[in-house]
């Protein structure tokens, strides 16, 4: 028996063995002392044995930090202790108790040394009058105080002596529970810890480690009450705040085996709408900060969401900054938020015959944190601008439109987006912005859970980047295509020699690269454009080809580069054209290669290889995979310019050899200078790649736009139109062709000599070619065979 009251029936607290001689108590608490009384049976002669038993919690001593350094000149060391509520507690010195100031659940000592008495002593505070429970160690704290001569910074005649960066560990102010941890900073001793936990929130959390399911109605109503009387001290208490989400987070729990009425929800509602209330920000911010797995608002909503899915019967809670409605519906459904400064709507076009439950938040954009899929909490500009909406259903909906207030009109970029607990993020998968008026936001989504909207003080003009973009891509690929066209023209006459060939070999490899790489960019933001988040499947394989192409462009400059330090530093080496090609293919196109298969095989797993943001594109803010395109893009620039600045400073101090041919000298020149130009263009451009991550400044952005989109022109440029040598044999070709035509369609030589001798006339004026004039004329007069010799000459 226990408090009269046969315990067989109660299976969810005790069991009794089969031979009922043992009975065991689960889950025991406080609520389980009383009279427990065991019944014989003796020859039709009941005997009953019973005993008083009386079950308390283990007792926590706080004594704070255990060791303490005092000057030997300070007489009175101060000394405190806690313990749980119940229990009385005393110091001891020595097996001598010490007489202390005692309080509800601490006692301070303010201990007086001898004077001239310089030693190390320990202080035992120790459970009061239970000497039967002397050999636990949790019954007893010790604190160890040392004696010093030296001279500190900091000084406490409770924390003792320390230096700078130091830390201690004191304890609460009477009525809290916990510790406070303190820094020695400018001479005195800082908190930079608050652990206290309001004491009665404290006896809480330790009831609610042993609560039953049954029990929940009445603690939530006593939590709810206790929590409204404090709830100035609790809002001011970060410790006291998780402490009470901790809570709610094992109710929540707790649970699921159960169902839970309105009166249970409403107190739950009321606990939580006065740790949300709006003026508990800067609590909130303490608690988010720095962490991201466990961020106690995330449990908070995790609770929030799986007690709704416990609710029964139909009902309505309004809340100062909550409110919940649980319907029964056949057809469409909507509803428009009652809370102050909210229009939040929410409307469902088709609904089964199903039970909702919607729950609107006015407070949580101060509560939850704000990163997302694509950023961390450390981007600070992102914010929640708007309600918080949870909405709680047995069914699959299709299809939720929400028109959600914005809070701040100053900020832009709205995300229509969930938190993902998978993720331990905001998500905007399966949520798309339908509407962006002034003043509301409207998102669509074809899933349930809790809804919200991101919003960022940058407002980047999209259309205006577009713009640049695709009309500066659009330039790139025409120029980049006439760039080929010309080296096709002049290929022969260009490829004389070895360092000459290699130079176009460079050049038209530089221009499929980046072709290729603007047409999988096109074929990206096409993909980017149709759906977000984008799709990896989709996507993945424009990024895998932007990455390579890109890559392999840099990597053709710098063989640009190498080639050029090997024809004018190492001139007494001889390598063959053949084994020149092998190398520059091998690293031209082989490193590429291997640096994009690793980043896929890094990242594909977590799927994490491209953005799920905005574009497609290696990404930054989870795995980092956009540093296998910048450090090989920008390591290559930097080599680059060191082997220009070896170059340069060789060919002004001694010049190029002597050997060395006049087309060959001229080659050199040629590929310096693009190496010269191009080279910090290309690095610039990607240094403002750089930029874009970490800012939003718009000319950053724009200046980006401009210097990608137009590399193309850059190649055609300073690769190909700036080459002398290229324009005159350019130039020599569409003569041939002008001169071929001019000589099919004339009637008479006469006609047709005077015609070419005017041609190559004003070719010898613009510098064309160096030959003379007399020498022109005759070659022109004497057949076409003539002209052809000239011309190729």
């Amino acid at each position: 028996m226990v408090n009269n009251k046969d315990p067989a029936p109660d299976n969810t607290r005790y069991i009794i063995s089969n031979n009922n001689s043992t009975l065991t108590v689960k889950n025991t608490s406080e609520s389980d002392s009383g009279r427990y009384a065991c019944i014989m049976q003796t020859n039709e002669i009941p005997y009953i044995q019973w005993q008083n038993i009386v079950i308390k919690q283990r007792p926590t001593i706080i004594v704070g930090d255990p060791n303490r350094v005092f000057s030997c000149e300070d007489n009175t060391v101060q000394l405190r202790c806690s313990v749980d509520a119940g229990y009385s507690i005393e110091w001891v010195l020595n097996e001598a108790v010490q007489p202390s100031e005692v309080g509800s659940d601490m006692i301070i000592l303010n201990y007086n040394r001898p004077t001239g008495i310089c030693k190390e002593e320990t202080f035992t505070c120790r459970l009061k009058g239970l000497t039967q429970l002397q050999n636990y160690s949790y019954s007893w704290s010790r604190v160890t105080v040392k004696t010093s001569t030296e001279v500190y910074e900091c000084k406490n005649e409770e924390l003792g002596l320390g230096n700078s960066n130091d830390e201690k560990t004191g304890i609460c102010e009477n009525g809290f529970k916990g510790t406070i941890t303190y820094r020695c900073e400018s001479q005195k001793w800082t908190p930079v810890q608050d652990n206290c936990v309001l004491e009665v929130i404290d006896n809480f959390k330790s009831k609610v480690e042993s609560l039953i399911v049954a029990e929940i109605p009445e603690f939530m109503a006593n939590l709810s009450s206790v929590t409204a009387q404090n709830s100035i001290n609790i809002t001011q208490s970060s410790a006291t705040v998780q402490a009470i989400v901790d809570i709610l987070f094992k109710i929540a729990n707790l649970s699921q085996t159960t169902v839970i009425n309105k009166p249970v929800m409403e107190n739950f509602l009321k606990t939580v709408d006065i740790i949300v209330s709006g003026n508990v920000s800067d609590t909130w911010n303490k608690l988010n900060k720095g962490n991201t797995t466990e961020n106690t608002s995330i449990r908070l909503l995790d609770a929030i969401e799986k007690i709704s899915d416990r609710l029964k019967d139909e009902f309505v809670i309004n809340e100062t900054s909550i409110q919940l409605n649980r319907t029964a519906i056949t057809t469409s459904f909507s509803i428009t938020s009652t809370l102050p400064n909210s229009t939040t709507e929410i409307f469902i076009p088709q609904v089964p015959n199903v039970t909702i439950t919607i729950i609107i938040f006015s407070t949580l954009d101060n509560v939850l944190p704000t990163r997302d899929t694509n950023n961390d909490s450390r981007n600070s500009d992102v914010r929640i601008n708007g309600d918080v909406v949870v909405v709680k259903v047995n069914e699959t909906l299709n299809n939720i439109s929400f028109a959600f207030d914005i809070t701040d009109q100053s900020l832009g970029n709205p995300q229509c987006v969930f938190w993902n607990f998978s993720l331990d993020a905001w998500d905007s998968t399966g949520c798309k912005l339908s509407g962006n008026e002034t003043g509301k936001i409207t998102c669509e989504c074809n899933h349930t859970t809790s809804f919200s909207i991101l919003m960022s003080p940058f407002s980047i003009p999209g259309k205006l980047l577009a713009f640049i973009t695709y009309i500066g891509v659009a330039i790139s690929m025409a120029s980049l295509i006439l760039c080929l066209i010309i080296e096709i023209i002049v290929w022969k006459s260009m490829t004389r020699n070895d360092t000459s060939y290699m130079r176009h070999v460079s050049i038209v490899n530089i221009a499929v690269s980046l072709l290729i790489a603007n047409i999988c960019f096109i074929i990206g933001a096409a993909v980017a454009e149709q759906e977000q988040p984008t799709s990896v499947g989709r996507c993945s394989p424009a990024v895998f080809f932007m990455h390579f192409f890109y890559l392999a462009l840099f990597f053709w400059m710098l063989i640009s580069a190498l080639l050029l330090f090997y024809r004018t530093v190492m001139v007494l080496s001889q390598m063959s054209r053949a084994k020149m090609m092998s190398i520059a293919f091998i690293v031209g196109y082989g490193a590429p290669l291997i640096i994009a298969v690793i980043t896929v095989a890094s990242t594909a797993g977590p799927q994490k290889y491209i953005t799920k943001q905005l574009a497609c594109w290696l990404n930054w803010n989870e795995s980092r995979a956009l540093l296998a395109f910048v450090i090989p893009a920008l390591t290559i620039v930097a080599i680059n310019l060191v082997v220009l600045i070896v170059v340069l400073y060789k060919m002004l101090r001694r010049g190029v050899s002597a050997t060395t041919q006049p087309d060959e000298k001229h080659a050199l020149v040629v590929i310096a200078r693009c190496v010269a130009i191009l080279t910090p263009i290309f690095g610039l451009t990607w240094g403002f790649g750089i930029g874009t991550m970490v800012s939003r400044e718009l000319g950053i952005h724009v200046v980006f736009a401009l210097l990608n989109s137009l590399q193309g022109l850059f190649i055609l440029v300073f690769g190909t139109l700036l080459d002398s040598k290229v324009r005159e044999s350019l130039a020599g070709k569409l003569s041939l062709q002008k001169l071929s035509s001019s000589h099919t369609k004339s009637t008479s030589a006469g006609s047709s000599s005077t015609s070419g001798l005017n041609l190559f006339q004003r070719m010898r004026r613009r510098n064309v070619y160096n030959v003379s004039e007399g020498n022109l004329s005759s070659a022109v007069t004497d057949s076409s065979n003539s002209s052809h010799a000239i011309i190729n000459n």
